[in-house]
């Protein structure tokens, strides 16, 4: 979330830029939309136009070069028509384009906002030249102006009609998703339906325009929004997004009212200071790596990151008081603690038996020898006297005795990711028959996602690993913000400890369906997990069941990207298979999408050629 509100103007005309500049920060608006060229500087494909005399914009000494860097979007002549069937038409706007977008870029401006799209037709030309301009900029961003809706064609049952959204999503299509190219969405005093714009926030939006006319006045006779309007932009203001007011200021004449009172929402939007905020701020659509715990040993940063979470150790805490409370009072419980890290597990053990009026004798079992020299230094420090530390993986360690508790914490993003069954699945030799495991249970869930934030993101790192195509055979763990999921998510796989099957076989395979609500573009899916501790504690990131942990941090949700976005509609069927896959010492994910059982991806990650967790 950005840090403070950023308010600008956008105008159809400017004689006099920084004088105007001066004025608008008087009422604390700090940049502008401003025409390169002048409005009704008409140019043709012949170039008559050019024998004029005189200049035919703005000097660019009239600011500094920070100045239009930092003060000004540069609008591009609206009077073109890029998609005209007139050859000389669509000519003269090419020429056009190409003149103001070199124009933009000598003045070093950090966006530009392009001119509408056209309602019913394909913006084919449109969408050649912006590609052509995005592709060919070092730095500058192109805002493509989009309304809630076009003018005068709120019919839906209008055969003309053609959804903005639709428009936008053909000309990005034919722009291959270019991450330069971003929305700039004009707010309509009339909304549409919710999850419509549920749709627009997981676009890359980059400015919001604010017509003057859609506020409405208070008994003072200042401006206002209306109650729905307030709750979107309440949700936009989750996202680093510029906002602009556009039209006359038909409020006591000044800018500064429209100013204060979207600061004034600002002000009402959910605190950002508690600590999952806080924690969460830096990662937002930030891929990450998913741990490997088993194979690599983890270092004392990572440790540390995670034992910041209070959440997750208070239920933990929960359930082991629970679970020693069920054990007979008069007799000392062993405990065994396996992937002990740096022992924030053992503290809640400690802690719970002391709650439950329990004596215990516990095992601390660490594979990482780092680790294991933390914990050895913490039984003398903390005076663990009841703790045993043991240096060895918990698959191969022969315990001297059984366990009547056994608590670990290795759950990834997707829940089993981080090779939870295999690790329980190989301690529980030294569980008791009728011994606890903490966790007992652990859901994977599954939902499709609209992203092109991310999935630019998954496309940008070509450069860095070594082929295109792993970077999407490769699961991401990310915090999951600009994003618009087109159902609620879906269990897959499930794990129980202890698993007592006499052969244990931990590949699976799911398929799953979801009717897609709204039209969209599906980039990926969305993986979560929850978890049963013990008895009715939990945890969990499913967005359906947080407040089952309310405020944990422990864990973000993992990415599963697609090699080819895929177009759905309203009504369609998504189809989703997804495996578990074990050999040769890894255990991977494949998964392929298909709409309405048909139209199939190719099978993502064949036996894990491009990602794998070493066993």
């Amino acid at each position: 979330m950005t840090s403070n509100l950023i308010v600008g103007l956008e105008t159809t005309f400017c004689q006099d830029l920084p004088s105007k500049l001066d004025k608008l920060y008087e009422e604390r608006i700090s940049c502008i939309v401003a025409p390169l060229f002048h409005p009704r500087f008409r140019r043709d494909a012949n170039v008559i136009s050019d024998n004029r005399d005189g200049p035919e914009t703005r000097s660019d000494l009239v600011l500094d070069s920070r100045g239009w860097t930092s003060s000004v979007v540069g609008l591009l002549s609206t009077w073109v028509d890029f998609d005209s069937s007139c050859e000389l038409i669509r000519l003269t706007a090419e020429k056009v384009f190409k003149q103001e977008i070199a124009w933009a870029s000598h003045l070093s401006l950090a966006a530009v906002m392009t001119p509408s799209l056209h309602a019913t037709r394909s913006n084919a030309n449109y969408a050649r030249l912006l590609n052509q301009a995005a592709t060919q900029a070092q730095y500058t961003q192109f805002w493509v102006k989009v309304p809630l809706y076009y003018p005068g064609k709120f019919d839906e049952d209008d055969p003309s009609f053609v959804e903005t959204w639709e428009g936008w999503n053909s000309l990005r299509s034919m722009c291959e998703y270019n991450s330069k190219i971003y929305v700039a969405l004009e707010i309509t005093a009339d909304l549409p339906d919710k999850r419509i714009l549920d749709r627009w926030l997981g676009e890359p939006i980059a400015a919001v325009i604010i017509p003057t006319e859609i506020f409405l006045t208070n008994k003072k006779g200042y401006p206002t929004l209306s109650k729905m309007h307030q709750k979107f932009f309440l949700q936009l203001f989750q996202h680093k997004i510029r906002y602009f007011i556009k039209g006359r200021p038909y409020h006591h004449g000044r800018y500064l009212p429209y100013v204060q009172y979207l600061e004034h929402l600002w002000s009402t939007r959910s605190s950002c200071s508690d600590a999952k905020a806080d924690f969460e701020a830096p990662y937002l659509d930030y891929l990450q790596a998913p741990l490997q715990p088993l194979m690599d040993n983890l270092e004392s940063q990572t440790y540390e990151t995670f034992e910041q979470d209070p959440v997750k150790y208070q239920q933990y805490e929960i359930a082991i008081t629970q679970a020693l409370a069920d054990t007979p009072k008069d007799k000392v419980s062993i405990v065994m603690v396996v992937g002990a890290g740096r022992g924030p597990l053992v503290r809640c053990s400690l802690r719970a038996a002391e709650k439950a009026q329990r004596t215990i004798k516990m095992y601390a079992v660490e594979k990482n020898p780092n680790a294991v020299i933390t914990l050895r230094n913490m039984k003398i420090s903390e005076k663990w006297d009841n703790v045993k530390i043991i240096a060895s993986d918990m698959r191969v360690w022969k315990a001297p005795e059984k366990a009547d508790i056994m608590v670990s914490e290795l759950l990834g993003s997707f829940g089993d990711n981080e090779l939870s069954p295999e690790c329980l699945d190989g301690a529980q030799a030294f569980l008791h028959e009728n011994g606890i495991s903490i966790p007992c249970r652990y859901t994977s869930f599954v939902a499709p996602i609209s992203s092109s934030k991310l999935w630019n993101e998954v496309k940008s790192l070509k450069s860095v690993q070594s082929t295109h195509l792993k970077n999407f055979e490769t699961p991401y763990v990310v915090r999951l913000h600009q994003i618009y999921s087109f159902a609620r998510p879906q269990p897959c796989f499930t794990f129980d400890h202890p698993n007592r099957d006499t052969i244990i076989d931990n590949r699976r395979f799911h398929q799953l369906s979801f009717e897609v609500q709204e039209n969209g573009v599906l980039h990926g899916l969305a993986g979560y997990f929850d978890s049963v501790l013990y008895g009715d504690t939990c945890i969990s990131i499913n967005p359906e069941t947080l407040d089952l942990s309310p405020g944990m941090f422990s864990w973000f949700p993992i990415f599963f990207p697609l090699r080819t976005p895929l177009q759905v509609r309203e009504g369609d069927l998504i189809d989703v298979c997804f495996w578990r896959q074990v050999g040769g010492g890894k255990v991977w994910y494949e998964w392929t999408v298909g709409i309405n059982n048909t139209n199939w991806s190719p099978i993502h990650n064949p036996n894990g050629r491009s990602y794998w967790i070493g066993l």
